[in-house]
């Protein structure tokens, strides 16, 4: 029998290419520049794979070898010296593969040619939004930025490639960019000019946040793709990271000290029956007892829930599983107003006082599910802190469960919905992947305590919850009632037969 398991196996060709990754990671290993391109985690892809995976174009080496893909390729038209730009870029070819997380299995001219021609697609592209800024290029003609528009004629297939753009596996250096912008003007100032021209058109057509009050200002030479480009003017770069001060005081603290006043109050008076209450109530008496903690627990003014090892929900870590918040429709029941915030996602707060629930204003439209699952797969992938923006998408996923909830927040200002309907939103939020790992984010964790403890401190909240919980919920409690009741009508039957009651003859109701 060989040893040989596969017979098909070229050896010199797998120590060729075995030899040449060796090579290449020693060169790389020079080179400072942080990996920044990756592939989709699979527990996200496994979610909606379609959201991941470019139907138009390939950009970069991740899909550039699927068939289906290379009618952009024969679209494009470039108007100056190709090969000018591929010699400059073969310069930066250990820098831009050193981007990547995944090995790439071509060669340095393939890996070169390969940049030349996406970035002279993207820079084509964009060049419609640079026009839109009132800014053009000198040498990206009107004539190739039609070969563009002509293939994606349609406002369907202009979506589509915005799409494949912003994916996370679709993504090329944006210093690729750069370098050609750099051969077709004179200066690297006009070129970042140029660049930030387009891709803040680029920002305000694809950004779900459309309505803030000033266009954030990233410098392009700080990003470093197009999808990083895009995280970068959503998530502030201090968001989640700065530590947050404790020693807050909620209106359940308010309300425990002035629960606690009435009940000393109440303690002083001199009527017999309200003395005779407490201590039948708070007594501990077998059975009767039952009723004195969930008494202590109503008047203590707390909201917060414990877990049979008693263990607070604030204390406890983040769960992967949906953040435990209440409703929009739950929270407008409990008095609580929600106000539409012009910014970023910093701009989520809760005021406990005025129960005003602040959340930033988000444009809906066909492009933004596969946008927001690839932030969020770009920060699951890319960030070693605080996932700032998957928790934004978790609290939208804990506050909206219906329709209902999308149209209260349409009518609020805070959604714009150009989706069919508001259902498809609802489903579009519930529908979102969950982190892929626990995190915990200061600002938007003490937004969702403070909410959490606004609702249970509310009378009506607390009331049902303690019945559930030690009513509808306990046998023990039910057990207790009926022991009482029956220990009543023994007594009365008792009474009855000593006093021979005529007027009721409870053995009578048994018969």
């Amino acid at each position: 029998m060989s040893s040989k398991p596969n017979q098909h196996i070229d050896e010199r060709q797998w120590i060729i290419n075995i030899r040449r990754t060796l090579e290449e990671e020693l060169e790389l290993s020079d080179i400072e520049i942080p990996v920044c391109i990756f592939s989709v985690p699979k527990p996200l892809r496994s979610g909606d794979p379609d959201s991941y995976t470019p139907q138009e174009v390939a950009i970069g080496p991740y899909h550039y070898w699927r068939p289906e893909l290379y009618e952009m390729e024969r679209n494009l038209h470039g108007d100056f010296k190709f090969q000018y730009v591929v010699e400059q870029l073969s310069e930066l070819e250990p820098t831009i593969r050193a981007c990547y997380h995944k090995f790439l299995d071509v060669s340095s001219e393939t890996l070169t040619w390969m940049m030349a021609i996406d970035a002279s697609f993207l820079l084509e592209f964009l060049q419609i939004y640079a026009i839109k800024e009132g800014k053009a290029s000198r040498r990206v003609s009107s004539r190739s930025t039609l070969h563009i528009l002509d293939y994606a004629g349609s406002k369907a297939d202009h979506n589509a490639i915005l799409r494949d753009m912003v994916m996370l596996e679709n993504q090329i250096p944006l210093f690729a960019l750069r370098k050609m912008l750099e051969v077709q003007y004179s200066s690297s100032e006009s070129a970042d000019e140029m660049l930030e021209a387009m891709l803040i058109g680029f920002y305000e057509e694809l950004s779900p946040f459309k309505m803030m009050q000033d266009t954030p200002k990233i410098r392009v030479s700080e990003s470093a793709h197009l999808l990083d480009y895009l995280y970068d003017t959503i998530v502030p770069k201090d968001n989640g990271g700065a530590a947050q001060k404790d020693g807050f005081s909620g209106d359940s603290t308010f309300l425990k000290k002035l629960m606690n006043e009435i009940w000393k109050l109440l303690s002083k008076l001199n009527k017999r029956p309200i003395r005779l209450i407490q201590k039948i109530l708070l007594s501990k008496l077998p059975g009767l007892s039952i009723l004195a903690q969930p008494l202590q627990v109503l008047m203590s003014g707390g909201g917060e829930e414990k877990d049979p090892d008693g263990e607070s929900d604030s204390n406890k870590p983040p769960l992967v599983e949906e953040i435990t918040i209440p409703s929009v429709t739950e929270l407008l029941k409990s008095q609580v107003r929600f106000v539409a915030a012009k910014g970023n996602i910093s701009t989520i707060s809760f005021d406990s006082k005025k129960a005003i629930f602040r959340l930033p204003i988000i444009s809906l439209d066909v492009n933004t599910e596969v946008i927001l699952r690839n932030l969020v797969a770009y920060e699951a992938s890319n960030a070693s802190g605080p996932l700032a923006f998957t928790r934004y998408t978790e609290l939208m996923n804990g506050i909206i469960d219906s329709e209902e909830d999308v149209k209260i927040l349409r009518e609020r200002g805070i959604i714009f919905n150009r989706l069919k309907s508001d259902a498809e939103v609802a489903n579009m939020w519930n529908g979102m992947n969950k982190s892929i790992r626990l995190t915990k984010v200061p600002q938007i964790d003490k937004v969702i305590e403070d909410v959490n403890k606004y609702y249970n401190s509310r009378w009506k909240v607390k009331l049902g919850k303690y019945m559930r919980l030690y009513v509808f919920g306990s046998w023990q409690f039910l057990t207790l009632l009926a022991t009482i009741l029956l220990l009543l009508l023994v007594m009365l039957q008792a009474f009855c037969s000593v006093y021979n009651c005529r007027k009721f003859n409870l053995a009578s109701t048994f018969e």
